[in-house]
């Protein structure tokens, strides 16, 4: 039963993580990401999640954010000018069921009697300083303490000889800087970043689970990544195009807080880490480096139709144990993007291919996925007040 009600709502978690700076644009978002493997059995990939940004909530200098899922809450309320004219401060609240599922996966294979159901909730709390006010492209500073509670229980597959870890209480800090920024949206038009982060998890304690407890949980495990990126749109062609490159460190990292690949679901988190083809989180890594290009090509004078494509590539040095025979793994994808007139709702239906995924001894994974993005800020600007009985551009895949 356990393993049932887990598979019904793992895809309605919002694992998308706080971010880095308080949003200053009001946003009304409904995202759905869905990734279903063609080769070898996958434990479930989505997301599906309502985001709602609300400046001048209350007074002019407070703003709250959500992140709503069925089992999921992730929250925040930022307050402007605290300390000094350039300083936000964040309280933050997050938690639900399912947060901290684990999934053993090793060698290309999802190995059910080795994972788990976890539970997770949280509190938070973040300072956001302006480093340049004075400069177009901002630059900021976040450090943000956490403190967060784990509880583990079984699934129907889990080994009845494999050992749970002991449910826990891991306090954090994370500390960054960030040039430019990109928008909580698929495919913005605009966008640049140079940003390099740290993520310091102390745990109450170490504890060894597992097959005779044959793995260990780290007291405390550091974090170091760095990611540039560019995304723009050409004028006149109105061709989009999106470069990235994400790296990744990491001292005494285990299973819990090694950095994880795999699958496109580009808004799973703040930092997606996204192999097309492959399952979610596949690939457990202590140091990686990670490069991805995508394109988007109109079809149509209107741009409402789009061919896309994407090529993406890892460097990998595995976590002990997760090791796979190659270090290189690469995915490709490719698909096609509908965008509404008022441009309040995307979809992309794409295919994808693990050029590198080990299955069954071999190379190669297929998939199919399915990203969606519904803007309600948008679809209000097609009602025209002035005319109550009249909408405007009110056309589904152009019909």
């Amino acid at each position: 039963m356990i393993r049932l009600v887990r598979l019904s709502w793992l895809l309605w978690l919002i694992p998308v993580t706080a971010m880095a700076q308080v949003d200053p644009v009001k946003r009304q978002l409904f995202q759905f990401g869905y990734n279903a493997a063609l080769k070898g059995h996958a434990p479930l990939s989505g997301y599906a999640y309502y985001y709602h940004n609300q400046p001048e909530f209350v007074r002019s200098n407070l703003t709250l954010r959500l992140a709503v899922a069925p089992v999921y809450l992730d929250s925040e309320l930022g307050i402007s000018r605290v300390l000094t004219e350039y300083t936000d401060l964040g309280i933050g609240l997050a938690g639900g069921g399912f947060a901290d599922t684990y999934s053993e996966i090793r060698e290309g294979k999802y190995r059910p009697k080795e994972s788990f159901t976890g539970h997770g909730y949280e509190a938070s709390i973040s300072l956001y300083h302006r480093v340049n006010p004075h400069q177009l492209i901002p630059l900021n500073l976040m450090v943000r303490g956490i403190l967060r509670h784990s509880l583990y229980s079984r699934d129907d597959d889990t080994d009845s000889a494999f050992e749970l870890p002991e449910d826990r209480t891991t306090c954090s800090i994370r500390t960054g800087l960030r040039w430019g920024g990109q928008e909580p949206i698929l495919f913005p038009s605009l966008a640049m970043e140079l940003s390099a982060w740290y993520r310091g998890d102390f745990r109450t304690d170490d504890d060894r689970y597992g097959f005779d407890n044959d793995r260990r949980v780290e007291s405390e495990s550091h974090l170091f990544w760095g990611q540039a990126l560019l995304a723009y749109t050409l004028p006149e062609l109105q061709h989009n195009f999106r470069l990235s490159l994400t790296v990744g460190a990491s001292v005494d990292a285990d299973r819990f807080s090694a950095y994880r690949l795999g699958a496109l679901l580009p808004l799973a988190a703040e930092f997606p880490l996204s192999l097309p083809g492959y399952f979610f989180e596949e690939l457990s890594a202590e140091r990686f480096a990670l490069a991805g290009v995508s394109y988007l090509m109109p079809l149509d004078r209107r741009q409402q139709w789009s061919l896309h494509a994407q090529v993406t590539t890892a460097y990998v040095d595995y976590l002990d144990d997760l090791e796979q025979p190659r270090r290189w793994n690469s995915g490709v994808a490719g698909g096609i993007l509908y965008r509404s007139r008022e441009d309040f709702l995307k979809v992309l239906l794409v295919y994808a291919y693990g050029v590198d995924a080990v299955r069954d001894g071999h190379r190669g994974a297929h998939s199919v996925g399915l990203l969606l993005q519904f803007d309600l800020e948008r679809a209000r600007e097609m009602f025209n007040p002035a005319d109550p009985n009249r909408w405007r551009g009110w056309r589904i895949f152009g019909f």
